[in-house]
């Protein structure tokens, strides 16, 4: 007997040439069920989010094996680092830009490279620098070093993982300096958003005696990766601090005995022979587009001007700092020199 679609029915009695057959009781009833819900994409062995699950997980746990290894990762830097909440940590990408970090002795924690990567003399000189400086090395296929280096980078089969900085409190330079007998010199920004001037004023700061640079904690420029490059080092040495208000910071420091000098080129003071040059000294610079902001402007005991040629509109944030810094540092080795 058949059903209505033609085919015989589950413990239907089948009929040859040869006979009567028995059926099979409804015994093959369970090959006609479901095999359950369809396993998602990346439980899946042989599916590509299942295999790039998998080598995340390798990953990881390769990582994990290497830190327990190494223990922490020793950087060239003195500064201090700790670890945020969440992860904002920062990834630089590409042969060139890897290689100067390196050799910048930028703090970092892990160098990635591609597997089955393309060696030249750029990655045999990562490579050696990163085992003298006992960086963990982890090698990952290239979709996950896609996955860390973003979507729009170019990482060319090496990426370096750069921790994010802890910054120092701007209260604490300022004891630690008076602390040691040094004359106060700091630097502070004022709406700077371009990473390198950041390291140029560091660097500065560094070559005239400064004793530490100040960021206000919004609208500013931070450690970035760029910024420890330029600085060429020096951020190793000179700390720079995080002021959550930079108005009630400066203000503070007045409170200290710190004269508070804006620059600008309006300044109502010559830079050239000026009379707080010896005196505690924080220096603030405002970006080229907008200067200082007004806050800023009417918390200063003074704003200096640099004398520039008429055909010359402005100078450069890390310029005018660094003009600032040396003037400073000569007239107070004048002041020494004739006391």
């Amino acid at each position: 007997m058949k059903n209505s679609g033609g085919k015989p029915r589950a413990g239907a009695v089948r009929k040859s040439k040869k006979g009567a057959q028995v059926g099979t009781g409804g015994h093959g009833r369970k090959a006609l069920e479901g095999r359950g819900p369809t396993p998602k994409a990346e439980d899946r062995d042989y599916h590509p989010a299942g295999k790039a699950k998998a080598l995340r997980e390798r990953a990881a746990a390769k990582a994990e094996l290497r830190g327990g290894r190494d223990g922490a990762p020793r950087g060239a830097s003195g500064a201090s680092r700790r670890a945020k909440t969440g992860d904002e940590s920062e990834i630089v990408t590409g042969r060139n830009s890897v290689l100067e970090a390196l050799r910048a002795a930028i703090p970092a924690t892990t160098l990635y490279i591609a597997a089955r990567v393309e060696f030249d003399d750029r990655m045999k000189e990562i490579l050696s620098i990163a085992t003298r400086r006992n960086l963990p090395m982890l090698e990952v296929m290239r979709p996950e070093l896609d996955r860390l280096a973003g979507r729009d980078a170019v990482h060319q089969g090496v990426a370096l993982k750069v921790p994010p900085y802890e910054y120092a409190h701007p209260g604490d330079l300022l004891d630690q300096t008076i602390r040691s007998g040094k004359t106060p010199l700091f630097v502070a920004l004022d709406g700077i958003t371009d990473p390198r001037n950041l390291g140029a004023i560091i660097r500065s700061t560094a070559a005239f005696g400064g004793q530490g640079v100040i960021v206000p904690q919004r609208r500013s420029v931070g450690m970035t990766a760029s910024a420890w490059k330029t600085s060429a080092g020096a951020a190793a040495r000179t700390p720079v601090a995080m002021a959550s208000n930079l108005t009630r910071t400066l203000q503070d420091f007045k409170k200290a005995g710190v004269f508070v000098l804006g620059l600008d080129g309006g300044g109502d003071t010559s830079l050239p022979g000026l009379s707080f040059a010896d005196h505690p000294v924080v220096i603030v610079v405002g970006s080229e587009g907008k200067g200082l902001s007004r806050l800023v402007t009417e918390t200063c005991d003074a704003v200096v001007s640099i004398p520039i040629s008429a055909s010359t509109e402005s100078l450069n944030a890390g310029i005018a700092a660094s003009v600032t810094l040396y003037e400073i540092s000569k007239l107070r080795a004048e002041a020494g020199g004739r006391v």
